[in-house]
């Protein structure tokens, strides 16, 4: 399953901007069944693995108490691997979160290619008031295109300065040191439910969410695709983690 992704093909050195996010499902054991029997071990111990393969929605109201009460354990039985292309500066913020396992291309063995981001015409680019208590607006076609220009200038010189050092010999390990962090890289990352609720929390920004987040637009174009993947496969789930106003439990 897959998720309007975009897979970089082969450059051979020609460097390409882009501006979208890629988010493909590679594989998942996550259904709302796998909460179900997980929670109700704890009043029916064996007799639990009758929930295996009974309806789950016949059991949503347990669901939306165990988002409602925040009692999370049960969550953490499912698990979703996703591969996503996104730019480094993306990658960096992800990491923050410690509740996934990643892996990502690596610099040291493998030549990088040249493509780059750019923010697509819509990114608002104008950031008004303080940290922690601000919002962004569009910015003028000049902006834009000022914006455009010093990045795409930027990384045509990066990448050049890169190449030369690999023609001369020296380790990609050394050499990727001049790379900027708009360049794409590639992950894989595997949540369980109850981290990915908890990076979504942090990562998107919604009406009715109990604590408002105001994430970088780029990492929320990421979480926004990965949580379409997970209400289509966990849909009773994903409604009682709107219910409980985005808390992950």
């Amino acid at each position: 399953m897959s998720e309007e992704t975009t897979p970089i093909a082969p450059t051979e050195h020609l460097p390409t901007f882009r501006s979208e996010m890629s988010v493909e499902l590679v594989k998942a054991s996550a259904s709302d069944a796998d909460v179900i029997w997980a929670a109700r071990v704890s009043t029916a111990g064996e007799q639990s693995l009758e929930e295996v393969s009974k309806d789950p929605s016949r059991s949503a109201g347990l669901i939306n108490y165990l988002a409602r009460e925040r009692h999370g354990s049960p969550f953490e039985h499912t698990s979703m691997t996703f591969f996503i292309s996104a730019p480094i500066f993306v990658f960096r913020e992800f990491m923050r979160h410690r509740i996934a396992s990643y892996n990502e291309e690596s610099g040291r063995y493998r030549e990088l290619r040249p493509i780059f981001y750019i923010p697509a015409p819509d990114r608002k680019l104008i950031q008004i008031g303080k940290t922690g208590s601000y919002s962004f607006i569009d910015g003028t076609p000049e902006q834009y295109e000022v914006t455009v220009e010093a990045m795409k200038e930027s990384y045509l010189f990066s990448y050049e300065r890169y190449q030369k050092m690999l023609d001369a010999g020296i380790a990609r390990e050394v050499a990727r040191a001049v790379l900027p962090v708009g360049l794409y890289s590639s992950m894989y990352v595997t949540m369980n439910a109850r981290a990915l609720m908890n990076f979504l929390s942090l990562r998107t920004s919604r009406e009715g969410s109990h604590f408002p987040s105001y994430p970088q637009r780029e990492i929320e174009m990421v979480a926004e695709k990965m949580e379409d993947v997970f209400a289509a496969l966990m849909p009773l789930t994903h409604g009682a983690f709107e219910k409980s106003g985005r808390i992950a439990p």
